[in-house]
């Protein structure tokens, strides 16, 4: 017999959700996590929740949980198929009780039946609540990547942390919630300087990388760019385009050179430079 679904659905209670959605928009506006990305996160734990809420729905599939999750409410369905003979209560229910629901109901078809989300157990709250949190920890490592990938290859002012026993020292760059700790690699320091915990140091950002806990930010402070950065900074006729520097030769911590020219007739690229 040919498989189809029924038009008509019971009705499940709706949890009023007004205040979570002002929750999700305060979280937008504070960390950049979108709303919808954190109600699809939500929906995503509610099933689970569902499926772990007892030890004969740990094998439902997800495509047979339905989560209907607006601002007017939250409801839960499970999908089962109406069957003669009961062999796997997870996904089929017998005609007589699916005729409970609907009355037109048949063999073969497909009903959709509300869960009473209030009396889930602990185990399934605990569940929901993981994925959301999980959710919201991927959605900030997302945000905080995106936000300091489009910073590699420039100068930002950190402040010294601690010194690793490696010789690594690891800086806080960023300011209010776009906080992150970066590494400055022995390799990345001027030879001869030391820092204190607390001192303010410019960086140049090499590189970014994602990892579990969040992007790994590397910086330097003995690539040629630093220099650069430091004059497009400092240096008007640079920052405009009047002034082009074309190459850069640096040992840190001893001497620097850079060559430049003039992009506008009339402009002095050295005295602007020196000036």
């Amino acid at each position: 017999m040919a498989r189809r679904t029924t038009k008509k659905q019971p009705e499940a209670h709706k949890i009023d959700c007004v205040e979570v959605f002002a929750a999700l928009r305060d979280l937008e506006k504070t960390k950049g996590i979108p709303v919808d990305y954190m109600v699809e996160r939500m929906k995503q734990g509610m099933a689970n929740a569902y499926r772990k809420d007892r030890e004969d729905r740990r094998d439902v599939p997800a495509d047979n949980v339905v989560v209907d999750f607006q601002e007017s409410g939250l409801s839960v369905h499970v999908v089962k198929t109406v069957v003669e003979e009961l062999e796997d209560t997870a996904l089929e229910i017998h005609i007589d009780a699916a005729r409970n629901i609907n009355e037109k109901v048949q063999v073969g078809d497909t009903i959709s039946i509300p869960v009473e989300v209030e009396k889930f157990s602990r185990i399934a709250a605990q569940t929901f609540k993981q994925v959301v949190i999980q959710g919201i920890r991927e959605a900030e490592r997302g945000v905080m990547y995106e936000s300091y990938s489009s910073k590699a290859q420039e100068l930002l002012t950190g402040t010294v942390l601690r010194l690793d026993p490696t010789g690594d020292y690891f800086v806080r760059i960023g300011q209010g919630n776009e906080q992150h700790d970066a590494v400055l690699r022995t390799t990345e320091q001027i030879p001869g300087e030391k820092y204190e915990p607390g001192d303010m140091i410019r960086v140049y950002v090499l590189e970014v990388h994602k990892a579990q806990r969040g992007p790994m930010v590397q910086v330097s402070r003995t690539h040629p760019n630093l220099v650069r950065r430091l004059f497009e900074l400092e240096t008007p006729e640079i920052a405009s385009g009047e002034v082009e520097v074309r190459n850069i030769a640096r040992e840190a911590g001893s001497r620097s050179k850079m060559a430049v020219r003039a992009t506008v007739e009339g402009v002095d690229p050295v005295g602007a430079c020196v000036g």
